[in-house]
């Protein structure tokens, strides 16, 4: 499976010969920098190397990256192997900056150092999310799905791309082949996690040593997201009838960047793979309260952050976290603490 260890530039020209890829003609390895795991070249900024449509050459797919714009403010390092090519993406400044993606292949996107202050991400098939804290976050783009990102990082990131050639990743024999992988945005996998880490960490220390352990975490991950795969499908009602643990993380996530929204019960059911019908008798089972009681008392615990501001009108805070008048707004906080707003802030 392992073909080349050491990093290559961010869009290969090399040939494919019987599914090995093969450096171009008179191309010269570069020598490799055991203390660093990359080589000199290959710590400049790669943005320049970026060419034709979603960030790989026009037409040529089995080559397509992520497009980065704008492309000089990230270090990009590639490395391939046989139906995977993994590429290391860091920032190296906090300016604004906007991912793009669609491509014939698969597209898992593992970050592991993340934050910012705005922005959003979409993933062609689910809810944009505009989650702010990103770290250790995991984000699965089907091939032929768009993959949009923007932000305002408020540190500087660090992302490990896998792409996967869809003709060549593994099928379980207690699933059933024509499933497609569905889209995953902003999950969490423990072991899925785990394997994708190790895979990075192996291959950029490139040594021949590695070869072998490095081929087996590859197909490894693989199958763990084909595993994850055929573990997400429409969920039968739990034997004690509440919501599984990624279930709840998931809906509880969605209501706490979205509390200044009216949101739909059936998009937090469609979140979590569950009839909106069973899906409320399940939220109040494991939390204590309905969906839109919960909404409700995120929405008040965040009034209360904003009343210890003295900077904030009543009015302004109820717009903020999603009252259109200020009278509702104050019926809702006395109802939930007893007070008014003005009586909770001249209490702090």
């Amino acid at each position: 499976m392992l073909t080349n260890l050491l990093p290559t530039d961010v869009v290969s020209s090399g040939r494919f010969t019987g599914n090995v890829q093969r450096p171009s003609e008179g191309a010269v390895p570069q020598p490799l920098d055991r203390r660093r795991g990359f080589s000199s070249k290959h710590n400049e900024p790669a943005g320049r190397d970026t060419r034709g449509l979603r960030g790989g050459r026009a037409g040529d797919a089995a080559c397509a990256t992520v497009e980065i714009s704008p492309p000089h403010i990230v270090r990009r390092h590639i490395f391939a192997l046989e139906g995977m090519t993994v590429e290391t993406v860091e920032a190296t400044s906090c300016e604004k900056i906007e991912y793009r993606f669609r491509a014939a292949r698969h597209l898992l996107a593992v970050c592991e150092e993340g934050a910012r202050s705005d922005g959003d991400t979409f993933v062609e098939g689910l809810p944009r999310s505009s989650l702010r804290d990103l770290k250790k976050k995991l984000t699965f783009v089907p091939a032929g799905h768009e993959y949009h990102e923007r932000q305002e990082p408020r540190i500087s990131g660090r992302v490990v791309y896998f792409y996967f050639d869809p003709a060549k990743m593994p099928t379980l024999p207690q699933a059933d082949a024509d499933t497609p992988l569905s889209p995953r945005l902003f999950f969490e996998d423990a072991t899925l996690w785990d394997t994708a880490v190790k895979l990075r960490q192996r291959i950029v220390c490139a040594g021949s040593d590695n070869r072998l352990y490095v081929e087996a975490l590859g197909l490894v991950l693989a199958h763990e997201l084909v595993r994850l795969n055929a573990g997400i499908r429409p969920v039968e009602a739990p034997v004690r009838g509440g919501l599984a643990g990624w279930q709840q993380r998931i809906a509880t996530s969605y209501i706490e960047e979205h509390f200044s929204e009216q949101i739909p019960l059936a998009t937090l059911a469609r979140l979590v793979r569950l009839s909106p019908h069973y899906f409320c008798r399940a939220f109040k089972q494991s939390l204590g309260m309905p969906p839109h009681r919960y909404h409700n008392s995120r929405r008040i615990e965040q009034a209360k952050m904003l009343l210890a501001k003295p900077e904030f009108s009543v009015t302004d805070i109820g717009l903020t976290v999603g009252f259109s008048q200020t009278s509702s707004f104050t019926a809702a906080f006395r109802k939930a603490t007893g007070f008014t707003p003005t009586g909770y802030h001249r209490h702090l």
